[in-house]
């Protein structure tokens, strides 16, 4: 894996297990030489991962959407700084520059960047790995939320099984060199059911 997007929040709560993770997570990426490719925002944990991976001397490259440059948020001492025009171009940027994604704890905008691509994957659009850095159990309800969908069926196991989900960076990223995809068509056969 030469890149991985990182979804996370735009605010920094304070939490030092998730600033530790955020190093671990940066110490993964340059032992493997893995670029990281992010929001391109320098407030809360987009700038903490960002300023921890060229801290380790890796490479960092935003993608933001011109409105938020407006608004000064921008990291601009990033190896690269791609500058979209809306949010829709700027996940698909992401996605097309991306070997895989760590969806890192964060708020609505990180959950809907994650569902987006974890979408993607379940429809063929792509192949690469999906995860869930679960920082003290910060995810347990999303992933018991996965597993009723599943109970319920609205989901199948083989795509519930497309997300993986750790609480060590190290082991989430092991985890993710080893993914296979292998999604299956989405709708279920109403004939089936009874």
């Amino acid at each position: 894996m030469n890149a991985i997007s990182v979804f996370c929040g735009a605010n920094f709560n304070g939490d030092p297990a998730l600033l530790k993770a955020v190093d671990d997570l940066a110490d993964v990426f340059a032992e493997k030489d893995i670029s990281l490719i992010f929001g391109g925002g320098r407030v809360g944990v987009m700038g903490l991962i960002a300023d921890a991976v060229l801290k380790r001397g890796g490479k960092a490259v935003g993608v933001i959407p011109q409105f938020l440059m407006d608004k000064e948020i921008g990291h601009t001492g990033l190896t690269e700084l791609i500058i979209t025009e809306n949010m829709h171009e700027r996940k698909q940027k992401m996605a097309d520059l991306s070997d895989g994604v760590i969806t890192l704890p964060g708020g609505f905008g990180t959950l809907e960047e994650f569902f987006e691509v974890l979408t993607w994957l379940q429809l063929g659009l792509h192949n690469h790995p999906i995860g869930l850095l679960n920082i003290d159990g910060f995810y347990d309800s999303l992933l018991e939320q996965m597993d009723l969908m599943v109970e319920k069926k609205f989901l199948k196991p083989v795509n519930r099984e497309l997300v993986l989900s750790h609480s060590i960076p190290s082991q989430l990223v092991e985890q993710m060199e080893r993914f296979n995809a292998k999604p299956d068509q989405v709708w279920f056969d109403v004939r089936n059911l009874t």
